[in-house]
């Protein structure tokens, strides 16, 4: 490993497990200590950053409460002294049809994948503006692109982590901190093998990526690490397909 991120802060929403995890880890054997939001276990998260010879926090939170946000913030602060890098990670996918969806499945989709990402960048920037370096990363997703029924409150939300990410970025970048985000295809991961996502595994890859085979969270740290390093210090306001070639743009 190149150790790119030695001496690095890194705060990961819903590492417990699946894209969250595999981020934490391969960021822990780049040289990052690492803290965890999660509302599940951390414990095996845990143990490979460990392993990986890095200190690490875990903390149980709802990412989308603000007094949970805070109390997580100030236990980073308290563990670390700082935050260089932000993955906002967590979401949900319930696949609901728009007849079938009732506006608290919507706000709560909202809640989880958009609110999060503006309350831990609320917690986390001001300490990357003092110290004019700050990274943060924020997951999107392909289906922005894609037709995907059941979805309305999915894709929604996607949509707007692309446009928060862009406008953060305008306001940030002066200051030192990059913003962008990752937009995976459909990723296999013990949750998604138990939802009815599971289903297209085998067909969605053959019919739209060019890299036909189902995504991993491993295919996605590669990126994560560059994003988060010096090698994209002049990269901000994008958002990068990492998705076999399942979109173009």
């Amino acid at each position: 490993m190149s150790a790119r991120l030695e001496g690095k802060i890194a705060v990961i929403t819903g590492g417990a497990a699946g894209i969250g995890q595999a981020i934490a880890t391969r960021f822990a054997k780049e040289g990052a200590d690492i803290a965890i939001a999660d509302i599940a276990s951390t414990a095996d998260t845990e143990d490979l950053v460990k392993a990986a010879g890095r200190q690490v926090l875990s903390v149980k939170c709802d990412a989308s409460k603000p007094a949970e946000v805070q109390a997580f913030a100030d236990q980073v602060h308290a563990t670390f002294g700082r935050c260089d890098i932000l993955v906002n990670n967590v979401g949900i996918y319930p696949l609901i049809p728009f007849d079938e969806l009732k506006f608290e499945d919507w706000k709560r989709t909202f809640e989880i994948n958009v609110d999060s990402q503006f309350l831990m960048s609320k917690a986390f920037v001001p300490g990357m503006k003092q110290r004019c370096w700050g990274r943060i990363i924020s997951m999107t997703s392909t289906v922005y692109w894609l037709k995907i029924e059941a979805f309305t409150h999915y894709i929604s939300s996607k949509a707007a982590n692309i446009g928060f990410t862009r406008a953060l970025a305008s306001e940030l970048g002066p200051h030192g901190i990059t913003v962008n985000a990752i937009a995976p295809s459909l990723v296999r991961t013990a949750t998604t093998e138990t939802s009815p996502l599971s289903s297209m595994f085998d067909a969605l890859p053959q019919m739209l990526q060019s890299i036909p085979r189902t995504q991993v969270p491993d295919d996605l740290t590669g990126t994560a690490t560059f994003l988060a390093s010096d090698d994209a210090a002049f990269m901000t306001g994008q958002t990068l397909a990492v998705d076999g070639g399942m979109v173009r743009h």
